[in-house]
């Protein structure tokens, strides 16, 4: 039973296979994301009659390419649930066949969605790098699905990290918002530079632990659960 245990030991989700830290901020992104979702879904079905007027003039803003905006964060969501699937059962094919072709939608529908970046090009140049990073490492990952296990599991940790900084986006957006009576700063002037700083976040902080001697050390044992 032990050993059974040890050898489904994920990656990310899993009690021993990274810092606690990074397990907390793993699980703290994949919930922010769904909420961000289910909210944006909300606004956009049901528009809010009361709230903060900066709110709605972004729900206002989403709602001019509702369309778009659904089609994007849609496949986003189930990417999002699907990814503690892909560590937690690395057994089955199923989540990972699916996440290829959803993060390729949600990677085309954020370039279409830049075109409306509510920080202007500050936002705009943060979703066009993260967002060609993100698609280079699903496709470096989707190249070694039959080749180097290892590698796969790295690019597409790389992957995943960098789709998750939308979620970290969220609480430094809020240190802006909160702040908003001292800077007089509007969403259109900090949106872009938190977007800089939260997709940074999330693709550092992995990139490190992906070339840490514990994060290689975990890779080649996913690679290799029976070893």
């Amino acid at each position: 039973m032990g050993t059974e245990v040890q050898k489904r030991s994920p990656i990310l989700p899993g009690r021993q296979a990274t810092p606690p830290g990074l397990r907390i901020g793993f699980w703290a992104c994949i919930v922010i994301s769904v909420a961000v979702v289910l909210r944006r879904v909300f606004a956009l079905t049901r528009p809010p009659q009361s709230g903060p007027p900066q709110m709605a003039a972004l729900d206002a803003a989403f709602r001019s390419h509702a369309v778009l905006t659904l089609a994007h964060i849609l496949p986003a969501l189930a990417f999002v649930v699907l990814v503690p699937f892909f560590y937690l059962r690395r057994g089955t094919a199923g989540p990972e066949r699916l996440l290829f072709p959803l993060g390729l939608v949600v990677g085309v529908t954020a370039y279409a969605m830049s075109v409306y970046a509510v920080g202007g090009w500050v936002e705009r140049s943060a979703v066009l790098f993260f967002n060609s990073l993100f698609l280079f490492s699903l496709a470096r990952a989707w190249q070694e699905r039959r080749g180097d296990l290892r590698l796969k599991l790295r690019w597409m940790t790389r992957a995943i990290a960098v789709l998750l900084g939308i979620a970290t986006t969220r609480p430094v957006m809020g240190m802006f918002f909160a702040a908003r009576r001292l800077s007089h700063l509007e969403p259109r002037q900090f949106f872009g530079i938190a977007f800089w700083i939260g997709f940074s976040i999330n693709t550092v902080v992995v990139e490190l632990w992906l070339r840490s001697r514990e994060g290689q050390s975990q890779i080649e044992r996913m690679a290799n659960p029976a070893s």
